[in-house]
């Protein structure tokens, strides 16, 4: 494992978002896009390979996790992705995660 400076690590700007929308991205077994408030004056568009692991992606409506939102934007399957969603993932696991408790959108993680 690299280890990273606490500088670099201070670089990144995570906070808690409110998922608003979701959306299957066609031609993409494992895309979801996802409309989240995190604060901003405009939603953000983050798109996630995170499709399969919800037997109702709708289900991720109204659900707070962490997104780190200073990730520069990246273009994927014609789509611009705006930050990242956080989450536990492995080979044979998966779980978003989230607030013991509802707080505001935008609200940063320190």
């Amino acid at each position: 494992m690299e280890e990273i400076s606490y500088e670099d690590f201070a670089k990144l700007e995570i906070k808690i978002g409110t998922i608003k929308e979701v959306d299957i991205v066609e031609d993409a077994d494992k895309l979801l896009r996802l409309t989240i408030d995190v604060g901003d004056e405009k939603p953000r568009q983050i798109v996630s390979g995170i499709r399969e692991f919800f037997e109702d992606p709708q289900d991720l409506v109204g659900k707070q996790c962490p997104f780190l939102v200073n990730l520069k934007t990246r273009n994927i399957r014609g789509l611009d992705s705006q930050g990242m969603i956080l989450a536990i993932g492995g080979e044979d696991t998966f779980s978003l995660l989230h607030p013991s408790k509802e707080v505001p959108a935008g609200i940063k993680i320190n």
